[in-house]
């Protein structure tokens, strides 16, 4: 089937004759021979108006069509007299795909909350909300894949089901092909199809550095998978990561390329996709527009015990209070970038008693060469590292960590043979386009979530 699609209808500089449209209906009005129909087909956040004769082949349709209803009209596209628009398409043929009961259909016109719409997850992309929340998804990937590509960094592709548990959280879903409930040991319901126990991954990151110790500058972008019994708007069992991983490749390298990652991205995502955003600066935040424009400041650089002096000097009470030692909460780093630093705020050397085995310790032995980005009504968005390159060293904090130093063999391997320093980061996306749109629930960043007790399909 051959269309031209609405956007680029919009966008044209002449009138242009015999053209194809197809879409779904959002209104209809009707007058005395014609009727008015605003057509989208999600090319863009604007609908294309037509006009429909009641004497062209397929008016028979008109008096039953309803929102939501889908449709292939031919016709001209003229300049408009009415305003606010510049381009409409006189019809000269209709057809039908298909009707939407006006008695069923659950998006009429008229706003409809959050709540409402997650019930609704095969109706929703068709909302502007929505609609401009997946183009945003769309060109942002795209964005950060030109990043990556201009910088000279090679896409690689990290499993999906792994054996490990990179966090060392243990909040891991299981992947099995074995009823739990039937008879047999516990060692043979682990042993299942991979012969060891296997699990949705929570990071590609520790086979990004396999890959970095060969190719130099890789990244991977895909799925990953927290079993967290969370609710909280910023927590979802199944989001996506950026991991970007660079051998020959210190701490401040790390944080340099984070911070160039998120400015960069952003604003060609905010110069690409300009209407979608103000939808959001219009109707979700009216903030919006200075908190993208934080980000054309140089982020804020600091330490975690500085961090930690700030908050504890900030004379604010925290329902978590700062201590030494303890990790920042959420309401930590949103006081630091959005009351104090008022901008991106990048954190630095963290005790390393609170982060994963596999990060670099500093020469103090007390602290490691850990950074975390944080940006105002989001907090942590980034979250890296320099890794611990030297054997001894990486041994050692497995063995305090609990963990048992053979399972990560190959890990260690790569300390053995042709060590370098490495560093690398992980970006939440999700975390991202909640920072871009004011959204503040990562359920309406996600085109399908699955949290605790959703999974509608």
């Amino acid at each position: 089937m051959q269309r031209t699609k609405i956007v680029h209808l919009l966008q044209s500089d002449a009138a242009q004759e015999d053209v194809v449209v197809m879409g779904w209906l959002r209104t209809k009005r009707e007058a005395k021979g014609f009727a008015f129909l605003e057509l989208n087909d999600g090319s863009c956040l604007a609908n294309l108006q037509i006009i429909a004769d009641a004497t062209i082949p397929g008016s028979e349709h008109l008096e039953q069509l309803g929102t939501g209803a889908s449709l292939k009209v031919r016709g001209n596209l003229a300049e408009s007299p009415g305003k606010g628009q510049r381009w409409e398409l006189q019809a000269t043929e209709l057809s039908v795909f298909g009707q939407a009961d006006p008695e069923r259909y659950p998006l009429q016109k008229k706003r409809h909350s959050d709540e409402f719409l997650r019930s609704i997850a095969e109706l929703r992309p068709r909302t502007n909300k929505y609609g401009a929340v997946n183009r945003l998804r769309s060109e942002l990937a795209l964005t950060m894949h030109r990043f990556f590509h201009e910088r000279g960094f090679f896409y690689i592709h990290s499993p999906i089901i792994t054996g490990l548990d990179c966090e060392g959280a243990g909040e891991l879903f299981r992947v099995t092909t074995q009823d739990p409930q039937a008879a047999g040991s516990q060692a043979a319901r682990d042993a299942d199809f991979f012969g060891k126990r296997a699990f949705l991954t929570v990071s590609g990151q520790l086979t990004a550095e396999v890959m970095a110790c060969a190719l130099g500058d890789v990244y991977t972008f895909g799925p990953t998978f927290r079993a967290e019994n969370s609710n909280t708007p910023r927590h979802a069992a199944e989001f996506w990561m950026v991991e970007p991983e660079m051998a020959f490749a210190d701490l401040q390298d790390a944080v340099d390329l984070a911070e160039d990652l998120v400015r960069t991205c952003v604003g060609q995502v905010r110069q690409a996709r300009d209407e979608d955003l103000n939808l959001f600066a219009r109707f979700v935040s009216t903030e919006l527009e200075a908190r993208l424009d934080l980000l054309q400041e140089p982020f804020e650089r600091i330490t975690y015990h500085q961090a930690i002096d700030i908050l504890a000097q900030s004379g604010r009470s925290f329902e978590y209070p700062p201590e030494q030692g303890r990790d920042l909460q959420t309401e930590h780093e949103r006081f630091l970038s959005e009351e104090y630093f008022k901008k991106g705020v990048v954190v630095t050397n963290y005790p390393a008693s609170i982060k994963p085995f596999y990060m670099r310790v500093d020469e103090d032995g007390q602290t490691v060469a850990a950074l975390d980005v944080l940006l105002p009504g989001v907090g942590e968005i980034i979250g890296g590292s320099q890794r611990e390159e030297r054997l001894e060293g990486l041994t050692e904090r497995m063995q305090v960590l609990g963990l048992q130093p053979e399972e990560y063999e190959w890990y260690r391997n790569l300390r053995r043979f042709g060590t370098v320093p490495h560093a690398g980061f992980g970006l939440g996306f999700e975390r991202l386009l909640m920072y871009m749109t004011g959204v503040h629930n990562i359920r309406d960043v996600l085109p399908f979530p699955r949290t605790p007790n959703n999974l509608s399909f």
